[in-house]
Formats: structure tokens, sequence, C-alpha cells
């Protein structure tokens, strides 16, 4: 019997595809976030928990969940892949972070970096519709 003698694309579930997803860097797979990332993450963490808590106390244990699925529906809205980024208003509106003040309020967008490669939306919808694999869209050079 004979054995196919095919290499594989995928080698540690990295995709080896330099043509497409460019190369591979080892540092942002070492490397964590930065400290004051990880803080904040863990603060806006423990303050839904609080509210969600607060919302459980006052109106019971299915408003939180009526608003999950809310959450959950507001998500799936998006763009196709290409110039025009999705905005998520709706999702942003019901979690309150339209209130929040980023550093890309302040600071450039990083999708206007000039070291962002161009999407491509071809490849982009073939990822969302299951007949390729990789991520949805490149990133930084």
């Amino acid at each position: 019997m004979e054995s196919s003698k095919a290499i594989p694309h995928e080698i540690g579930g990295i995709q080896n595809d330099a043509l497409r997803f460019g190369l591979q860097g080892v540092k942002s797979d070492l490397v964590g976030s930065h400290p004051v990332e990880s803080l904040y993450e863990t603060t806006r963490r423990t303050q839904e928990e609080m509210k969600r808590k607060v919302l459980v106390n006052t109106y019971g244990s299915a408003f939180p969940l009526k608003m999950d699925l809310d959450r959950q529906i507001l998500s799936r809205f998006q763009r196709p892949p290409g110039p025009i980024p999705s905005s998520m208003l709706g999702l942003e509106a019901l979690t309150g972070s339209l209130d929040d003040f980023g550093f890309e309020d302040y600071l450039n967008d990083p999708r206007e970096s000039e070291s962002l490669r161009p999407l491509d939306m071809h490849h982009g919808m073939e990822v969302r519709l299951g007949l390729s694999k990789g991520p949805v869209c490149p990133s930084f050079m």
C-alpha cells in the first residue's frame, strides 16, 4: 500500500502560507500583552460581573440573559471584509462602550497605519464561508 507523500500546509497549528499571511514571527507568540492592557481587561471584566449581579438582584435573572442574547445578536452584524470596517454601533450602544475614551480616539487608528497590509476581500469571504483556513485579515507587516 502506498502512503501519500503530501506535505501538510499546517505545521503546529500555524499557517505557513508566506505569500498570503507573511512571515511568522515568534516574538508575538512569546510576549504577552502590556501590563496596563491586562490590568484594564481584568478591571473591565470585574465591572461587568458587578453590573450583572446588580441587574440580577434588581430585575431578576432573566434580564441579564436577555441582554446576553441581544449582545450575541448584535455582535453578528458585520460588513463583508473590505475597505470599510464594521462599526458595531449597536453593540457599542448596548455595552456602553460609546462613552469609553480609548487610545484610538487620541492616537491614530491602527487600520490607518502604513504597516497594515490591505485586506483581501475574496480571502476574507472564503474564511467566513469555511472554504479556506487562516485569519480573515492579515496582520501588520
